[in-house]
């Protein structure tokens, strides 16, 4: 097994329990931790065999564009679309911050930490 991680995905977009959030959106960071086997890619050096981390990407930035009121929600969303698209994916990590969240005080982030492994049947 072997371990992908991006980090630091900017993302601007509009979710936020408050219509306000809705309305005029914030800076979102997303970092993903996914746990895969690698054997195949390594031995073949071919993309077809990896976890191509630009279609990674590109769920991710989609799903950024799906209102939610939830980080909750977003990063579920995100870990569910991960899982369906790429069978070999094992276990994965996201976490979802949302930069100077409206909640009255100087705060830098408020972030949501969310996993998921594969079924095992």
């Amino acid at each position: 097994m072997g371990v992908i991680e991006i980090e630091g995905m900017h993302f601007y977009a509009y979710h936020g329990h408050f219509e306000a959030e809705q309305i005029v959106g914030n800076e979102f960071i997303v970092d993903l931790q996914m746990e895969t086997d690698y054997s195949k890619a390594a031995l073949s050096d071919d993309l077809k065999d990896a976890l191509n981390y630009q279609t990674v990407y590109s769920l991710v930035q989609k799903e950024m564009t799906t209102k939610s009121r939830l980080l909750e929600n977003v990063a579920q969303r995100i870990l569910d679309t991960l899982f369906a698209e790429f069978p070999n994916l094992e276990n994965a990590k996201i976490k979802v911050s949302k930069m100077n969240p409206p909640m009255g005080g100087e705060i830098e982030k408020v972030s949501i930490t969310l996993s998921k492994k594969k079924k095992s049947y």
